[in-house]
């Protein structure tokens, strides 16, 4: 157990090291470019806290890298102090000394996805926030809440909000559809109902539609026309409502389920949240990975030059593995293969096969 207990610390304050090492590291670059962007519009606090909002959003791409640099630092550390022979000579086999740190990675990867991303996801949509307010752009164009699907659209004369009760893949097609136009200066000026709407290029076209005008005195139930078809001009385009849905990475993973629910609901396709929501559940596996890999080809004691070709190899292997999670990610996107097997087949294969190198190098 005291060793056990040892391993962990050591492990734990490895990586704790390398995180800090890479949080100053990033966090400098970052600034560089944020004054090279708004240098000239925020003051440098501003940019300073537009920098820190972005940090956690780069350190949480890079956490598998994170680990497997400290794990090879810590084994590297170990190796050369002979500290893994004395462990050795003490009856403890490679896969015991190895335990310790295994948990703490699972401990690291189960913060990582209940604590960690939730705060990349706070501070992701306030740095987007921010970034458009200084670049002077509009913010998102569409919500979807339990009520239904909203967009908004208008310019400098008026502004037109749109509830929909259900939508196509892409948003352009609406059913259950009520439009409300604002006047900058008078409030709403009109209400329009209507069973569909197709947006089309420059104008939304409404099926069975009942308006009524709310700019004057009159009653509006007294005023209101019924119309087979009707235009209603747009700036919106098809490409702009699927944008405005941003990533899957700035929902919480504690709500992304409910927000996948919604998206069902209101007829998109949630097989990008689908599939980030499974490849956040597989980050501990993905993680295990990691450390086992770097384990497997840094345990041995040092003999001369191949510590840099096997610490080379090691990280050629997880990087080569971090490209092929992401391109199974991207094939589950596209709905080639299932969400399941593209986030956890890579990382469960990885620790298969890391297994069988640490049991041959070792005990073989």
């Amino acid at each position: 157990m005291i060793l056990h207990r040892y391993f962990a610390r050591r492990f734990a304050w490895t990586f704790a090291a390398t995180f800090g090492g890479f949080f100053v590291l990033m966090l400098l670059i970052d600034l560089v470019e944020q004054l090279r962007r708004h240098g000239g519009a925020a003051s440098f606090g501003d940019i300073l806290q537009l920098s820190l909002l972005n940090l956690p959003t780069g350190l949480y791409d890079i956490l598998p890298l994170i680990m497997v640099l400290a794990t090879v630092a810590m084994f590297l550390d170990l190796a050369r102090s002979s500290e893994l022979i004395v462990t050795r000579a003490a009856g403890r086999s490679a896969l015991h000394a190895l335990l310790a740190p295994l948990i703490v990675t699972v401990i690291i990867g189960a913060i990582a996805i209940g604590v960690f991303n939730p705060i990349v996801a706070a501070t992701s949509k306030e740095y987007e926030s921010r970034n458009s307010a200084l670049r002077s752009e509009e913010p998102s164009i569409l919500s979807i809440s339990k009520n239904g699907l909203w967009l908004r659209q208008g310019d400098n004369e008026s502004q037109t909000v749109i509830r929909a009760g259900g939508a196509n893949l892409d948003g352009t097609h609406l059913r259950n559809v009520t439009f409300i136009t604002f006047s900058p200066t008078s409030g709403p000026t009109r209400r329009i109902e209507a069973a569909k709407a197709n947006l089309t290029a420059g104008a939304w076209v409404l099926t069975d539609a009942k308006a009524w005008p709310l700019d004057d005195t009159r009653v509006a139930e007294n005023a209101a026309t019924i119309h087979s078809i009707l235009r209603i001009p747009s700036t919106l385009t098809a490409n702009e409502i699927r944008n405005s849905f941003g990533t899957p990475s700035s929902i919480p993973i504690w709500e992304l389920p409910a927000f996948i629910h919604k998206l069902k609901i209101a007829g998109f396709s949630a097989t990008r949240h689908q599939v980030w929501l499974q490849m956040e559940l597989a980050q501990p596996a993905f993680l295990l990975a990691m450390v086992l890999i770097g384990a497997g080809f840094t345990m041995r004691h040092q003999r001369g030059g191949r510590t840099g070709i096997m610490v080379l190899t090691a990280i050629l292997i997880c990087f080569s593995l971090f490209f092929l999670r992401n391109f199974a990610q991207v094939l589950a996107d596209n709905s080639q293969i299932s969400a399941i097997l593209a986030a956890w087949a890579p990382p469960l294969a990885a620790i298969g096969a890391s297994l069988g190198l640490l049991l041959h190098l070792e005990d073989g």
